[in-house]
Parts: C-alpha cells; sequence; structure tokens
C-alpha cells in the first residue's frame, strides 16, 4: 500500500518510513513515482494547519493517500519562537548550523533553569475520499548552550531531553521519545483502526 508523503527532507522521510512499515505501508515521494507536488504556502497559525495544506495538496495532486508532518522547535522564553517558522527562522539561505546559530545568540542571555522548550509534531492523512487523520506529539525538554551530538538534524543538537541532546541519541532512542515518533505511534494507531474498519 503506497502514501505520499509530502516532504523533500530525507531525514523525516526515513523516520516516517521506518515508523510505518510495520503496517505495511510503503512511504513514497513525489519523485519515487516521477512527479513533482507544488509547493504549498504554509500560511497556517499552527503546525496542525501547514501539516493539513501540506497534506491535502499532495493527496490532491498524486490521488495517493498522503502524510504530511509540520514541527518545529518553540522556546518558552522567546515566546514560543522559532514555531511554525523553525524551518525558515532567519530568512532563506540559512542552513541547520546557521538557525542553531541564531538560536544561541538570539538566547545568549537567558540562564540555566530558563531555558525550556519543546518539540511539536503535527502529522495529517488525507484520503482521497477526504477522509483525514491527525495526531500530534509534543518532547519537553532544554536548549543547551552549544551544539552537541552529530546524530539527527535540525535542532537537535541544541535540544537536551535529560542529560544529552537528541543529536546524541540513537535513531531508536530518539523514536522512542521524540515529537515525531509521538505524533507517528499515535497516527499508526488511528491508521490501523481506519483501515479495520
Amino acid at each position: 500500500m503506497k502514501y505520499i508523503i509530502a516532504t523533500h527532507n530525507a531525514h523525516k522521510l526515513a523516520e516516517i518510513s521506518r515508523i510505518l512499515a510495520p503496517l505495511g505501508i510503503e512511504a513514497v515521494t513525489d519523485r519515487d513515482l516521477g512527479i513533482a507536488l507544488p509547493e504549498v504556502d504554509e500560511t497556517g497559525t499552527t503546525f496542525a494547519e501547514n501539516a493539513y495544506l501540506k497534506a491535502a495538496s499532495a493527496c490532491e495532486f498524486s490521488g495517493l493517500p498522503a502524510i504530511a508532518d509540520d514541527s518545529g522547535l518553540a522556546v518558552d522564553a522567546l515566546g514560543g519562537e522559532p514555531g511554525v517558522y523553525s524551518a525558515r527562522y532567519g530568512g532563506e539561505g540559512l542552513d541547520d548550523n546557521d538557525r542553531n546559530n541564531l538560536l544561541l545568540k538570539n538566547m545568549a542571555d537567558i540562564p540555566v533553569g530558563q531555558r525550556q522548550a519543546q518539540f511539536v509534531s503535527a502529522v495529517c492523512c488525507v484520503f482521497p475520499n477526504g477522509d483525514t487523520l491527525r495526531t500530534e506529539g509534543i518532547v519537553r525538554g532544554e536548549i543547551g548552550f552549544a551544539a552537541k551530538g552529530e546524530n539527527g538534524f535540525g535542532y537537535d543538537p541544541l535540544f537536551y531531553v535529560g542529560d544529552r541532546t537528541t543529536a546524541e541519541m540513537s535513531a531508536q532512542e530518539k523514536d522512542a521519545i521524540s515529537h515525531r515518533g509521538q505524533a507517528l505511534a499515535a497516527f499508526a494507531v488511528k491508521l490501523e483502526e481506519y483501515l479495520n474498519k
């Protein structure tokens, strides 16, 4: 059973594929299908709204059930920034390392004990018949003072859960606690119920 994943992020695709494989779902991208999904303006004010916009567009364009994730980092002391702008924090042309450095700069005056943050992931699946499944996952942690760890991507090297960053965890350890892991685990349950009803 093929589901199109509305992402060009190889890390996200690998994570989604790992978690959905036990359901017999083959996660494919537009490139796998020889098509090019149109770019979607992420005009939503929440992760859930943006996930829906991406999934609905991919489903309509491909004719396949489509899964999209919108996720990011919300830092308490920054009023929830970067939030829905996590992937575009600081503007176009920045890479993960640049965005991490910008975040550290913007948090330079925030002391230990006040650096709480959360990763949020909203997952949405839109089916060709219009049915929609949605889940969300949240993991709380703290922002460190320097990047640490070689695994993961995005803000993982700065995000501590306990005494390690999520970039210091194996893929399996991260899946077990991560925002996307939680959202996809909940999604897998909902999807199994939906497919068996």
